[in-house]
């Protein structure tokens, strides 16, 4: 059983057809909804893991519980899949079961099912911008650790960004650092997209939420030095960033690139061992906290559906914390100290 690419988005396909073919309706049906490529491969691969537990554990999907999805839990936990991704994993379970035999899935004697909890009434008390509602009806989950956001210090920009040599590459980066772009964000960008007279950019990110950048100055100068002297010249893809050598030259960047661009680097230099291209977001989330940028700015900004997901940049980083209790021990050094 795998996942494979399609004309309209991902199917499954397996030596028995009719083991996917529920699948398989499952994922036409989101296409048809409208949801994003990614959003369909997600789900497909999402599915391709559940139904090759569900294979193995030799469960059928109609007499499927909340109670023998503990079952599935315990087998990713053994695979060491990241909580997040356990979650949304049971999600597509729910819905698929809901898509399938069109009712909510049994709990059943055995399941360990997640408390209701009250956050009192009134406003959310870390927002205040929307009414709490009691939730009546609770999904299995595994819970998830509360981390902080750790961003790169500028030591560690600056020396990454020395061991760039080509303007594709700084102009990739730089859309992270400078406007917080994601990876699939940088990759979708077309020519069309970048407006360098007016100095501003498109960006079409998750579940098709559009919003405009403004183009600080290095960065337009990357672009500019980018188009003018490696991005091939008469090519038909109207993305912006293609492959500039090898047989596949001026063909759209793919992911694997994209990834390699920052593995390549992050293996070479000791000193920046922990950049991936999602840090650099994380840092321009950080930087835009740090210069005072409000919460729905920053939320525009990074293109976060939830507010409470652009709250992670608000909570001060481990090495934000070092820095602001240096300077308040000195303090009370000084006032505690000793007349001699």
């Amino acid at each position: 059983m795998k996942v494979e690419r399609t004309a309209s988005g991902y199917e499954l396909r397996a030596d028995a057809a009719e083991r996917v073919v529920d699948a398989n309706r499952f994922l036409e049906a989101l296409h048809m909804r409208g949801l994003s490529l990614a959003t369909n491969r997600a789900y497909a691969f999402d599915l391709l893991v559940f139904l090759r537990w569900l294979e193995a554990a030799g469960q059928h999907l109609p007499a499927l519980s909340a109670a023998k999805l503990i079952d599935f839990i315990a087998s990713q936990r053994r695979q060491r899949a990241a909580p997040r991704s356990i979650n949304r994993r049971l999600s597509t379970c729910v819905l698929f079961y809901r898509f399938v035999t069109g009712g909510e899935l049994p709990t059943g004697p055995g399941a360990s099912m997640p408390a209701a909890h009250f956050q009192g009434r009134g406003r959310d008390r870390s927002l205040g911008l929307f009414r709490i509602h009691r939730r009546q009806l609770h999904h299995l989950r595994v819970k998830t650790p509360k981390t902080l956001v750790d961003p790169l210090t500028a030591e560690q920009v600056k020396d990454f960004l020395r061991s760039l040599r080509r303007y594709r590459d700084l102009a990739i980066v730089y859309l992270m650092l400078f406007c917080g772009l994601r990876s699939l964000e940088v990759l979708s960008l077309k020519l069309a997209d970048v407006d360098l007279h007016h100095a501003r950019l498109r960006i079409f990110g998750k579940g098709g939420r559009e919003r405009l950048m403004p183009l600080p100055d290095p960065l337009r100068a990357a672009l500019l030095d980018y188009l003018k002297l490696e991005r091939p010249p008469h090519i038909v893809t109207p993305q912006l960033f293609v492959i500039l050598q090898g047989q596949r030259r001026a063909q759209p960047l793919s992911s694997a690139g994209l990834r390699s661009l920052f593995r390549h680097r992050r293996r070479s230099r000791e000193k920046v061992a922990n950049a991936n291209a999602h840090r650099f977001r994380h840092t321009f989330g950080a930087d835009m906290t740090r210069a005072g940028v409000g919460l729905v700015i920053l939320q525009r900004m990074m293109g976060h559906a939830d507010p409470k997901t652009t709250l992670q940049y608000i909570n001060l980083s481990l090495s934000d914390i070092a820095a602001e209790y240096s300077k308040a021990a000195l303090l009370i050094e000084r006032r505690y100290e000793q007349s001699t």
